[in-house]
């Protein structure tokens, strides 16, 4: 094939034109081009007027007779599956968690013939979508089952994004299986590609339909309690009061599964302090951050509701900066346990809810919270409590105006933005529950993203807390080579709950690397199969 990057497309072409604009870089007619593959698809709102930039792939009749510049020669990506396994089973592999990580590692063990055993702690997604809905509705919260526990993870209930800053190339199996169980095919070659909740969750039960059908088993509201060891190895796990005997364990338990990380703990499981960030939600008018991106593009039925993405460092050296923003969404209730506030950032398909919103987070170093292990989940349980308490009690969401914020006073009315958050919203002050050093990062951080982004200081735009969970405060120290724990030969610490993730694809790339390293591993020991 002939790869050709930067084809343009004016807003108002259509991509079909594609072919004739390859066909005129190769000087050939039309009808000797086979195909044309996107590769990648982005827009260049460089300057004006706006156009569409385009890398395609271009099969042609009789390549190599074809003279052409600034391309190049490429050859299709295909993944190379592992060695299946054929052997009697005398054990188990298990997966714990059945997010992203855990879905891809399940998948690929079940399609080379290993019948992985699947933990998870929450339920199924028909009955976990009633669940969260009737938190949602009326604050009665499921430990058990919520937006972070249950089948999908906590990337279900959220935009569903797909970007990653991983160059492995195992991202692009990941995203042609999310095209098999459903997803639509464009987001091959998007430069910022989502999914949405909505579409997300019927892929993840097609996920689940696949490796039940080749032989897997999924444990729903089945957490994992306990484990044995021998000789640096685990020999069974528990599972609602049954020891099972296990081979080999991936751990793909989400960065929420705080009793996971008390068992290891306990095991004395090396695990060591890492940084993660904490902040809030902002909530802007979505036409806003169109007219801010587009200008007068803003209303053409090509583009679609416009993101951004920032960040500054504050005179302390503090890292600041928008995370996973959701353009046409909502801001979402994701406790997870009593007594405590959360919340993350959800859109659908069509991101067309009239809200924009993105976490505003500050980076917080192991220094910053104490240097005890679990200081991190500590302080980020505090936050949590404080946030709860402040919302009422009554899993109310903490909000305030943006313009109260800087005065650092509370807020007493609504303004011009509806906030979005189920079950309800209390108005108050957020200082009072946030660090001086993440308030003061805040407040210095806010007036430089208005200069990146005309608007952003907008008086009545909400801010709403905390945001806790974007990441794992801890990691599960694993050998670089074999993934495998420095303390247990057998568990393969995984995605973003062991700290070696940040996003649905880097996560299911992890997956898929911990599932090669075990069927590599045992593909000829026959005490696995």
């Amino acid at each position: 094939m002939i790869r050709f990057h930067q084809i343009k497309l004016t807003l108002d072409e259509e991509v079909s034109a594609l072919k004739q604009k390859c066909a005129d870089k190769l000087k050939i007619p039309i009808t000797d081009i086979i195909d044309v593959q996107i590769v990648k698809e982005s827009l260049d709102a460089r300057k004006k007027p706006f156009c569409f930039s385009y890398t395609v792939d271009v099969k042609v009749k009789n390549e190599r007779k074809c003279r052409y510049k600034d391309a190049q020669r490429v050859q299709e990506y295909h993944y190379e599956m592992p060695k299946q396994g054929t052997h009697a089973e005398k054990g188990r592999v298990v997966v714990a968690g059945f997010g992203p990580g855990g879905m891809y590692a399940a998948l690929l063990l079940a399609r080379c013939g290993y019948r992985p055993l699947v933990l998870e702690k929450g339920a199924c997604m028909e009955e976990r979508i009633q669940k969260v809905q009737q938190f949602w509705q009326n604050g009665i919260l499921d430990p058990q089952c919520n937006v972070q526990f249950g089948e999908g993870g906590a990337g279900t209930f959220s935009d569903g994004k797909l970007t990653s800053r991983s160059k492995d190339l195992r991202s692009h199996k990941v995203l042609e299986e999310l095209v098999r169980f459903g997803a639509h095919k464009s987001i091959l070659y998007e430069a910022y590609p989502h999914i949405g909740t909505d579409k997300l969750r019927n892929i993840v039960v097609n996920i689940r339909k696949e490796i039940l059908r080749l032989g897997g088993e999924i444990r729903f509201c089945t957490p994992l309690t306990d484990i044995k060891i021998d000789n640096h190895r685990i020999t069974h796990i528990q599972a609602d009061r049954e020891w099972i005997l296990c081979k080999a364990l991936i751990m793909a338990v989400g960065h929420s599964a705080r009793d996971i990380f008390s068992i290891l703990d306990e095991k004395q499981i090396l695990m060591e302090q890492k940084s993660f960030a904490v902040g809030i939600r902002i909530e802007h008018p979505q036409h806003l951050i169109n007219q801010a991106q587009y200008g007068e593009y803003a209303s053409h039925p090509r583009l679609h509701a416009a993101s951004y993405r920032l960040s500054y460092t504050t005179k302390q050296n503090r890292g600041v900066y928008s995370f996973c923003m959701c353009p046409g969404g909502t801001v979402v209730n994701s406790a997870s346990h009593e007594n405590g506030l959360v919340v993350n950032g959800m859109s659908e398909f069509a991101r067309d809810q009239e809200n924009a919103n993105s976490a505003l987070l500050v980076q917080v170093n192991p220094e910053d919270t104490g240097n005890q292990l679990m200081s991190g989940i500590h302080f980020q349980q505090e936050l949590e409590q404080r946030a709860f308490q402040l919302g009422g009690c009554n899993y109310f969401a903490p909000i305030q105006l943006l313009k109260d914020f800087m005065k650092q006073k509370p807020s007493a009315v609504i303004g011009s933005v509806q906030p979005s958050i189920l079950p309800g919203y209390t108005l108050c002050d957020l200082h009072s529950i946030l660090p001086s050093f993440i308030s003061d990062a805040l407040l210095e951080s806010l007036p430089q993203f208005d200069r990146q982004l005309h608007g952003f200081m907008h008086d009545d735009a909400i801010l709403t807390g905390v945001e806790t969970r974007s990441s794992s405060p801890l990691r599960i120290v694993r050998h670089p080579d074999s993934l495998t724990s420095l303390s247990l030969s057998n568990l393969y610490p995984c995605a973003e709950g062991a700290g070696y993730a940040g996003g649905i694809v880097s996560a299911a790339i992890d997956g898929i690397r911990c599932a090669e390293k075990v069927i590599a591993y045992y593909a000829s020991d026959d005490t696995i199969k």
